[in-house]
């Protein structure tokens, strides 16, 4: 089944339009101004629409692409009223999502046993949070789950997973603060197959501390896993906090150049007017968006629906 074609439970659903509840708001304020006193989208509407976009969150590149295709739809129309322009700009924004790369409807590859994932991201977006939502979400499944505590420069991110592990209720390998992260991924993925787990967590640390030591460091986390596993990551989860727009952008660049990111979570959608960044980073990096964070309950981390999401972003409040 295609992501955009999933329905939608209704607690979804509703859930996803309030954590999208600002951004909309923030979103059609500033268009209900853009086109005051204009009956037509000239021009003028078009510049304004740019300023409103960059503004979102959206992303210089992906705005240009939004803007022209509005324009070929004016130039073929010839007259568009600027009645029409969030219906257009809702279909042209639905329309960019479904080319880009969507991540299936599916949490995990099912045929790989167990399913790793290995989670990246800088300290602070919400990555630990991401990964105890994710065990709670597999468990809830009926999936067995091993998490294991890999960012050993933290204390407090083993104390986190810790606890998340605790409240969802699943296994958790880890050693000392200061232990090679390498380590507890090779004996995470050990005692998951030893235990006959469907997915593995592993945590990694977040320090932007240089492009060539954090390559380094994830490649070796890959290289011990892909022993006990060789095709192990099965999925490389870059998570970003939303909230923070255009330095979400940064990080991606700089996580892509250092490992061979494929799925990406956005969290914190809920507290920010800036959820057009969904949409840029989805676009910009042609790398699935597959969760989006839009709350702070356990159900609140979602698989991204492209359609969904633009619904919720468009829907008057």
């Amino acid at each position: 089944m295609s992501w955009y074609k999933k329905i939608f439970k209704k607690e979804e659903k509703e859930s996803l339009d309030k954590g999208l509840e600002k951004s909309s708001q923030g979103f059609f304020d500033k268009i209900s101004k853009a086109v005051v006193g204009k009956s037509t989208v000239d021009e003028d509407v078009l510049d304004n629409l740019e300023e409103i976009l960059i503004a979102s969150d959206v992303g210089a590149s992906t705005t240009i692409k939004i803007i022209e295709r509005i324009e070929q739809r004016v130039a073929r129309d010839k007259f568009v009223g600027t009645d029409e322009l969030d219906k257009i700009l809702r279909e042209e924004i639905t329309g960019l999502l479904l080319e880009n790369p969507h991540a299936g409807s599916g949490n995990i590859d099912e045929t790989k046993k167990p399913y790793v994932i290995m989670v990246v991201g800088v300290n602070g977006v919400g990555k630990t949070t991401t990964i105890g939502k994710l065990a709670h979400q597999f468990k809830s499944e009926g999936k067995n789950v091993v998490l294991g505590a890999a960012d050993t420069f933290r204390a407090a991110a083993v104390d986190q997973l810790v606890i998340w592990s605790e409240i969802v209720g699943v296994p958790i390998v880890k050693q000392n603060m200061g232990s090679d992260p390498a380590s507890v991924a090779f004996d995470t993925v050990q005692s998951a197959v030893a235990n006959k787990a469907d997915v593995v967590i592993i945590d990694t640390a977040g320090r932007l501390h240089n492009k060539i030591n954090l390559m380094n460091e994830l490649t070796k986390i890959k290289k011990v896993m892909q022993k006990v596993i060789p095709d192990a990551p099965h999925e490389i989860l870059l998570v970003l906090d939303g909230s923070t727009g255009q330095n979400a952008f940064e990080q991606a660049k700089h996580f892509t150049a250092a490992t061979e990111v494929n799925a990406l979570a956005v969290t914190k959608l809920d507290g920010t007017a800036k959820g057009g960044v969904v949409i840029g980073i989805s676009d910009q990096f042609q790398i699935p968006v597959k969760y989006i964070g839009v709350g702070e309950k356990m159900t609140d981390l979602q698989l991204f629906n492209g359609a969904e999401f633009v619904d919720s972003f468009f829907k008057k409040r």
